[in-house]
């Protein structure tokens, strides 16, 4: 059954899914056009919203970028390759590749959300390597495991609230990550999606002459040329002593971090940890910034999408739009449902404010009234808020462009399969809330 409907939403969305750059353009037209007949906004006002907020992500996307890069050239150090061509022989056929690939993206991103991006599309592409398989349901499957991330580690918005100091403090206190991501209803959402996720993928697997598979050679990187040292600079290139000393001073302090100082896994750490090892184990620097040229060419699209999206966060927190949204779709909840309505109003937010923290500073103001006048518990509210963030970007690309650029695809090869998984997840997850 869900091969069947697979495919007309295949079909439907690599016909009408626009590149996601026109995504941006259309949802930055929505919003301005929003602003304007709902909340009563001037154009003017409106525009200066847009352009005073364009640059607002400048340090988060620097941050995807090398999300983008320092994963790679991890990934394409010899060390990582040869495990995660093991890991990848654990697969015989199609459907292994699918369940194997949707698993380990699961685990990674419950563990860092900026890991299981990158882990997930570079297993992804070892896999098609290997074994033959639909490598439009491989990708989307890496992806697919992306929706856990707000339940797990590194949620944002669960992390906030079990800080000192955030800035609802004063009116919810401190709430312990007991209270969220390790309560019984989060953990129980999270181990259904573990089942529900891979297996859906699996069933989604399209018949041979339906499938789409790609020439494992145009998967290869060139091979590393063997260099001719003639210069002194040519032997600092090459100095496996250079890069170690470097390198390892770095990989110490990781060990510091986590091990003495018991610090956590947050991005800056991530692409730290991914950058220094990839240092050491690439051995040379020539080879580290081979690796480099190769892995930069992905991320235009970063580059040019997140200042828009940046855009129109500003717009819809400054004109009030979002939290107006918020308030019209909580208007009815009741205190069995507002959990649902929260996580309803999250999702539609997040196509707009594609940010867990900033969709966090958004809402909060409105759904945390509504739960202390209803009557409900704060902490499920606010997992509710995080849930929808995580949900809808199984249909919004703006986190897909790491995983697409490494793979080589485009957002309409894969999201017709996340259209898919956004249905069966968001009955998931909603019944999580609102009955565990």
């Amino acid at each position: 059954m869900l091969k069947t409907l697979s495919r007309p939403a295949v079909k439907l969305v690599e016909r009408y899914l626009p590149d996601p750059f026109i995504f941006v353009l259309l949802l930055t037209l929505i919003a301005a056009a929003a602003a304007i007949g709902v909340e009563r906004q001037t154009p003017l006002a409106v525009m200066r919203y847009w352009g005073d907020g364009f640059w607002n992500l400048l340090t988060f996307s620097m941050q995807m970028l090398l999300i983008l890069v320092t994963g790679f050239m991890l990934a394409s150090s010899p060390p990582v390759k040869r495990l995660l061509q093991r890991l990848a022989g654990l697969a015989r056929h199609a459907g292994h590749a699918i369940l194997l690939v949707t698993f380990v993206s699961l685990v990674a991103s419950w563990i860092n959300w900026g890991f299981g991006l990158v882990v997930g599309a570079l297993f992804a592409k070892e896999l098609a390597r290997m074994v033959r398989v639909d490598y439009r349901l491989l990708v989307a499957s890496a992806y697919s495991g992306f929706v856990v991330w707000h339940g797990g580690l590194a949620g944002s918005i669960p992390l906030t609230i079990a800080t000192e100091g955030h800035f609802t403090a004063e009116q919810i206190g401190v709430i312990g990550t007991g209270s969220t991501i390790f309560a019984f209803f989060n953990l129980a959402i999270v181990v259904c999606l573990f089942i529900a996720i891979p297996l859906v993928n699996r069933a989604m697997l399209p018949d041979d002459k339906e499938s789409v598979y790609i020439d494992p050679k145009l998967l290869d990187e060139s091979p590393a040329s063997r260099v001719r040292i003639t210069r002194p600079a040519e032997r600092l290139e090459n100095s496996v002593t250079l890069a170690w000393l470097v390198g390892i001073p770095g990989v110490i302090f990781l060990l510091d971090h986590f091990a003495l100082r018991g610090g956590g896994l947050n991005l800056n750490i991530v692409n730290f940890m991914f950058l220094f090892l990839a240092i050491v184990l690439h051995r040379t620097p020539r080879s580290l910034l081979e690796s480099l040229n190769e892995a930069i060419k992905g991320g235009a699209g970063i580059v040019i999408q997140f200042p828009f999206y940046a855009g129109i966060m500003a717009i819809m927190v400054q004109s009030g739009l979002a939290e107006t949204m918020s308030e019209a779709l909580i208007s009815f909840a009741t205190e069995a449902s507002l959990p649902f309505w929260s996580f309803i109003s999250a999702g539609i937010v997040n196509l707009f404010v594609p940010s867990g923290g900033g969709q966090w500073a958004v809402q909060a103001p409105v759904m945390l009234p509504a739960a202390e006048a209803l009557g409900v518990d704060v902490s499920r509210v606010a997992m509710a808020v995080a849930w929808g963030d995580a949900w809808t970007n199984l249909l919004q690309p703006f986190w897909a462009l790491p995983v697409l650029a490494i793979a080589g695809l485009k957002a309409k090869d894969i999201m017709g399969y996340c259209l898919i998984q956004l249905v069966i997840t968001g009955v998931i997850i909603s019944i999580g809330l609102t009955w565990f």
